[in-house]
């Protein structure tokens, strides 16, 4: 001031709302400093005025402007909005498939606020979790990488990381709950009555005396989906007799709706749907068969003709006879070409008898035990089989054979053996009888085991058969 004395006296002062206050250093000198923190991410800027005074009467004064920046510090971490998310993806998704997005502020400004993203890794079901989700470091945005499905998982657990650019960089984590929503993908499993593994169907006993609500069986199912998903109902959805059994609706239970008559049949075929309350819904059935009759034993007395028409066990019937068929053929075959053979054999027997015994002309036939005795013996050899139809045993009655048609009187060798001079003559006679006879029986024995094979055989399967 370039008065004097007291009007020249100049006194600097600031407003007292600012953190800044003024120091006189040296004359007419001040500096101006701060007297608390100043904090960036509240007041980035202050518009300080210094107003300079003299003490003159009246007192003249001026001002002057400091427009004042605060440098930013990464004193702040990034910050999520929540402690943690949810988020829902429906099972059998798309890959790649957007799933949530979360989103971290920083307060600080430039790279101390650039934030990036990243899912701390963790292992799921015996994998990585990087191999069912992924985030978009930039953004945070998460994916999937795979197709979830509800059965085989259900939630994932995940730590997301926020990292701002500042040096030393500051993060925050917060927690994500992802949960798979179920889809009616799986249709009711029936898991009684089993089907049998040859494709036939279970057989269910209910006596005729039955009272109406008799339980005759309970159909039982599970749905691997949840919710409603899972919801079964049990419904009749076909019947041999309608109006003979009831189905219960949510027990599956299987009862009769009347009592039972004489005129139902002894085979009730039923079909039984169960179907789930989902979108669409989705079934399933299976067949039941019932055998009505007075008692236990009289149903597995009958047993053999509730087979069902193309049962697998007609064909292989078919088949057993078919090959049997064949082979008393075949059987039969080598038959006749063995009697050829000896027939032939024989012939060939008596030509060489011919060609040496020309000096036996004139001697008696009847004594010899040629061809003619050994069919006198066969005659009288006969036997008997009995099959009958009400028992599997087959009786065969050999009577006494008669030889008095057939031997010889000893007397007569006695007197005639000097005619037989040639040994290989008598040889030969004897090989011709003995082949004659042995093709005989061969024959009948053969002939009397085919019957026997092929009664056993229809009398075995006769019940099949009907």
């Amino acid at each position: 001031d370039r008065d004097s004395g007291k009007n020249g006296q100049v006194v600097c002062n600031t407003p007292h709302n600012l953190p800044f206050q003024l120091e006189k250093s040296i004359d007419n000198y001040y500096r101006l400093v701060t007297w608390k923190y100043l904090d960036r991410e509240k007041i980035s800027m202050y518009n300080i005025t210094v107003m300079a005074s003299d003490l003159g009467t009246p007192s003249l004064s001026t001002e002057t402007h400091i427009t004042l920046y605060v440098a930013d510090i990464n004193d702040n971490p990034p910050t999520f909005p929540q402690v943690s998310y949810s988020a829902y993806i429906p099972e059998n998704n798309p890959r790649g498939a957007s799933i949530f997005t979360v989103m971290a502020q920083d307060p600080d400004s430039g790279r101390n606020a650039q934030v990036t993203y990243s899912v701390t890794e963790d292992i799921i079901m015996g994998g990585p979790l990087s191999s069912y989700v992924s985030i978009n470091s930039d953004t945070g945005i998460l994916y999937a990488l795979c197709s979830f499905d509800y059965e085989h998982i259900r939630d994932l657990q995940l730590l997301v990381t926020a990292s701002d650019g500042g040096d030393p960089p500051l993060s925050s984590n917060v927690s994500l709950s992802i949960f798979v929503l179920d889809q009616n993908d799986n249709a009711p499993e029936i898991l009684y009555p089993s089907i049998p593994t040859d494709g036939s169907t279970g057989v269910e006993l209910a006596p005729r005396s039955a009272e109406p609500g008799y339980l005759v069986t309970k159909v039982v199912a599970v749905d691997r989906d949840s919710g409603q998903n899972a919801w079964l109902s049990y419904r009749l959805l076909k019947a041999s007799e309608p109006g003979l059994f009831a189905v219960g609706l949510h027990t599956g239970e299987v009862r009769t709706a009347r009592a039972l008559l004489d005129r139902d049949a002894l085979k009730q075929s039923l079909v039984v749907a169960v179907q789930d309350h989902g979108q669409p819904p989705l079934s399933a059935t299976v067949t039941l068969t019932v055998a009505v009759a007075d008692s236990i034993p009289d149903i597995l007395a009958d047993l053999g003709s509730i087979r069902t028409p193309g049962d697998p066990d007609d064909s292989d019937l078919t088949l057993y006879l078919v090959v049997a068929v064949a082979a008393v053929s075949c059987v039969f075959l080598a038959f006749v070409i063995v009697l050829l053979a000896l027939r032939l054999r024989r012939w060939h027997a008596s030509r060489l008898l011919q060609a040496s015994g020309g000096g036996l002309v004139g001697v008696p036939a009847s004594h010899f035990v040629g061809v003619d005795g050994v069919r006198a013996f066969l005659q009288t050899y006969s036997h008997e089989v009995s099959l009958t139809a009400d028992s599997r045993e087959s009786h065969v009655i050999f009577p006494q054979p008669n030889y008095v048609d057939t031997l010889i009187s000893l007397e007569s060798c006695e007197k005639n053996d000097s005619l037989l001079t040639s040994p290989d003559f008598r040889q030969r006679k004897n090989e011709a009888a003995s082949v004659q006879v042995s093709s005989v029986l061969c024959s009948r024995l053969i002939l009397r085991g085919m019957i026997i094979f092929i009664n056993l055989y229809f009398r075995t399967h006769i019940v099949e058969i009907v």
